[in-house]
């Protein structure tokens, strides 16, 4: 806050002179004479005055996209003065990069600045004439564009202009025929230049699709010439992508724009406006294209031998770009558009050419190319397609909508509704996952797609009607899925089971619960038969990870009592010793103790209430002795062994999940945990034992280093100081001292999630001494005599914490000030003393002039507050804290 108020106050005192000096700069270095240092400082001394923060909301200097300026309203009239933005067009026309390059920034920013700025709409509409006028004169005697920064960057401006300005401004420029021609014709041989200006084609696709956008809500008559342009830029970008694909093939790139994920991307997000503008024209270029290529594909398919792999791969390669324009095309399909029945139909003939190909991909010689680039890069844009194909079309809603496309679909290949539709998505999902076994990117985005309909409410219940979904349930192992078996695929484990998972609990039968986890519970059998001395080898070892992976998939799926219980009774107690086995034998190997903890942890988390028990069911006590049995075979292995190099991925992160069993076994609200103690059961008491050892055992600096190890040590030690802070207070007071100042560590985290934790443990553990020591007459209990012992023998602990508090509450940005309230209040209600000698530190901290009215401040804040710890009382005390925060800082 206090940064910002410099900020503006800088913005109003002194940033417009400076730019003004840049300006004035600018015209006396104008001539190709002058000195080009003094040049390339006026230009960026503009650039930086232009790009500076007016309001704050800058979030990513990195970006290259920027929003409205909004420069302040003293700035009218140098703006308004058309030399000056003929003076950044002048600089570049007579300059060279990066001079040039900077100027074109400038005029990005300028084309930038907010609507109200101007007067009216006579000085609006002069200013994007000018800057239309000047990009006009730049086309027409092509200044700079053969540089790629400046080329980039004009291609940014342009975009800038429809971002900035409506379509109906446009074309209202006398001008704008002559400039809308020389754009179509810049954009055609930027895009037939593809390997010159791929990185720029963004913004010009983002500029057209921005302009056929807002035809529909052009209010006058006047011409857009946009019904001649488009269809021509779209087919040049279309042909432009086939010639990468011949260029891959030459070797004359190297870098495949299909492997470029995110400008893949990016472009295909702009291309269904501009296909969609004129429909019927472009789709019937696209099949013109396609149809061709398809026989040949098709004919390839039965031909022995085929054709040579250099032609498959270029057909292919056409193909996979066919597939991802028509894809990104139904993607953009708005169903409240003008003409949307007929637009349903041409919907129907592209993906009915998508369909005819699906029909071939997995057929003939087709069935040898699943280790080719080529064919896996086709598998994932027809995966993209139906991704895009099922969220407009498929479902109950869809259908009723879709009439039109459905019965074009019928009449081509006898689709005739979406429960075909899908029946060929999930055969394509099946044959995906048998055919490929090291295409991990393949695996993969099928296993995304297969788990987004099955996470689909409607989609779902369609799948289990399916006989392909009914096989994959009963027929779940590497015989029929060959990546199962494959180890570079075997975090795919997970969603693939998670899947599976989701559908077998969709329908309330727990009758197939056992035949469908009868895969599994094969493995599980002969894992435990395998004797001790077979144990450490890479096939149980492989095994192991498999199994984990795959249960760790089951166990997320299950989201209610009943599930859970299914999984429980399944597992306990018949293949508990397996797990307990397991890490006892490889806890030196992270690759198998990584998956079977983190399985355990999804095991014992109570989400959704899943682990719920009958009252008299002892299940929740029989879960945390095996948790207890786990954790602890780990914790004393795991702190047994050296610590390499690499400490973070042998040890902490074995660390971090075992600590969160323990505290998800700990807050899940199923154990009595009483039971334990009154029938000497060490189970809970090793558990805590483990649990603390290991963390004290871990260096502090190295905690609050590994982001995931202090979330997991921060939320253990909140869950003891609230539910067995008795544990926590009957520690040595050496322990207890460091286990409260890493808690004061937590609070200065910038990690909000973290610092609350802290703050809540604090809280609990000031609570328990002003309950138990300063309100009672003498501490009675064992844990308030060694509370009292610990304060007495370290007596800075809570006034550091307290202090830390303040600093962070008066001098941060703190985004969880009323977490952070709950522990200020039970720290100053256990000495009043310490609140008064922190309160005379602060104020001497500040200005002279200031100490009179921020002490008023400090006296406000106990306003009405008592000395208790009642919910009203912390209620009344946080709202003092936040007037004070607020009347400390308005300074």
């Amino acid at each position: 806050m206090h940064h910002r108020k410099i900020a503006c106050s800088f913005r109003d005192l002194a940033l417009f002179q400076i730019f003004q000096i840049s300006l004035t700069s600018l015209r006396q270095l104008k001539g190709e004479g002058t000195d080009i240092r003094l040049k390339e400082q006026a230009i960026n001394l503009a650039l930086k005055c232009l790009s500076y923060d007016f309001v704050g909301t800058t979030l990513d200097e990195s970006s290259e996209d920027i929003g409205t300026i909004q420069i302040p309203s003293a700035w009218r009239p140098v703006l308004e003065d058309t030399s000056t933005i003929q003076l950044f067009f002048d600089y570049y026309a007579t300059t060279k990069p990066p001079l040039s390059k900077e100027a074109l920034e400038c005029l990005i920013r300028l084309a930038s600045v907010r609507r109200s700025l101007f007067s009216g709409d006579a000085e609006r509409t002069a200013f994007l004439t000018h800057l239309m006028n000047g990009t006009t004169e730049i086309l027409q005697r092509a200044q700079g564009l053969g540089d790629h920064e400046n080329y980039h960057e004009y291609c940014r401006l342009l975009d800038r202009l429809k971002i900035n300005y409506q379509l109906s401004e446009l074309v209202s420029v006398e001008s704008y025929g002559d400039w809308i021609r020389l754009v179509a014709e810049f954009t055609i041989q930027s895009l037939q230049s593809w390997q010159w200006a791929s990185n720029s084609v963004y913004y010009l696709l983002g500029l057209w699709s921005r302009l056929v956008s807002s035809v529909p809500f052009l209010k006058i008559n006047s011409p857009t010439f946009l019904d001649g342009y488009v269809p021509q830029i779209t087919e040049a970008y279309i042909s432009s992508r086939f010639d990468a694909v011949q260029a891959v093939a030459q070797g004359t790139i190297t870098e495949d724009p299909l492997e470029n994920e995110e400008l893949l991307h990016d472009q295909l997000d702009n291309l269904p406006y501009l296909c969609r503008f004129q429909y019927e024209k472009t789709s019937m270029f696209i099949i013109k294209l396609m149809e061709p290529i398809l026989q040949s594909y098709t004919e390839a398919a039965k031909m022995t031998p085929s054709m040579s792999n250099d032609e498959l791969s270029v057909m292919e390669g056409r193909l996979t770009w066919l597939v991802h324009i028509i894809g990104a095309i139904i993607k953009g399909r708005q169903s409240s558009s003008a003409g949307a029945e007929s637009q349903e139909i041409i919907d129907g003939e592209l993906a009915a050419r998508v369909f005819q190909l699906i029909q071939v991909t997995d057929t003939g010689s087709h069935i040898q190319r699943y280790g080719e680039r080529a064919k896996q890069r086709l598998d994932l844009a027809i995966l993209c397609f139906f991704q895009n194909f099922q969220n407009v079309y498929v479902g109950d809603q869809a259908m009723h909508s879709s009439k039109q496309l459905y019965l074009r679909l019928s009449e081509l290949l006898g689709l005739q509704d979406h429960l075909v539709v899908l029946n060929v998505i999930v055969g394509k999902i099946a044959t995906n996952l048998k055919c490929y076994t090291q295409a991990s990117d393949v695996i993969e985005q099928t296993l995304n797609l297969f788990q987004e309909l099955a996470a689909g409410y409607m989609s779902g219940r369609l799948l289990l009607k399916l006989e392909a979904v009914k096989f994959i349930l009963g027929h779940h192992t590497r015989e029929y899925f060959p990546f199962l078996d494959d180890f570079s695929c075997s975090q795919n484990r997970t969603t693939f089971y998670f899947t599976l998972g989701r559908m077998l609990f969709m329908e309330d039968s727990p009758v197939k619960f056992k035949p469908a986890m009868e895969p599994i519970q094969q493995v599980l059998v002969t894992l435990e038969a395998t004797p001790d001395s077979s144990f450490r080898t890479d096939a149980v070892k492989f095994t192991l990870i498999g199994v984990m992976r795959d249960l760790r998939g089951i166990a997320m799926a299950t989201n209610s009592r009943r599930t859970h219980g299914l999984l429980f009774d399944w597992l306990y107690p018949a293949h508990m010793p397996l797990l307990l086995r397991a890490l006892n034998h490889w806890t030196d190997t992270p690759e198998v103790t990584t998956p079977l903890l983190k399985f355990m942890a999804e095991f014992v988390f109570n989400k959704s209430q899943r682990l719920t028990f009958d009252s008299s069911s002892p299940n929740g006590i029989l879960l945390f002795r095996e948790v207890s049995k786990l954790i602890v075979a780990y914790g004393t292995g795991i702190m047994a062994l050296p610590t390499p190099s690499d400490a973070y991925a042998f040890k902490y992160k074995g660390i971090w999940i075992m600590l969160t069993i323990l505290t998800r076994a700990l807050a899940g609200n199923y154990v009595n945990f009483g039971v334990f103690e009154l029938y000497g059961d060490r189970a809970l008491a090793d558990a805590l034992d483990i649990g603390l050892k290991i963390s004290l055992w871990m260096p502090l600096e190295d905690i609050l280093g590994y982001r995931k190890v202090a979330r997991a040590y921060f939320a253990l030690l909140e869950v003891l100081c609230h539910n067995h802070t008795t544990v926590i207070v009957m520690l040595e007071t050496s322990t207890f001292a460091r286990i409260v100042g890493s808690l004061e560590g937590g609070l200065k985290c910038l990690d909000v999630s973290i610092s609350t934790q802290c703050a809540s443990a604090v809280d609990n553990l000031a609570a328990f001494y002003f309950n138990n020591v300063t309100s009672g007459e003498s501490p009675s209990s064992p844990a308030a005599v060694q509370m009292a012992r610990h304060i007495s023998e370290c007596p800075t602990l809570f006034p550091e914490i307290l202090k830390s508090l303040f600093e962070i509450v008066l001098f941060e940005d703190c985004a969880n000030q009323w977490s952070l309230s709950r522990p200020m209040l039970s720290l100053i209600l256990i000495n009043e003393q310490i609140f008064n000698d922190l309160k005379a530190q602060i104020l001497a901290s500040q200005p002279p002039d200031q100490q009179q009215r921020l002490a008023g401040c400090f006296d406000k804040l106990m306003n009405d507050v008592t000395r208790t710890l009642e919910p009203k009382n912390r209620d009344k005390f946080t709202q003092n804290l936040t007037l004070f925060r607020h009347d400390f800082r308005a300074k």
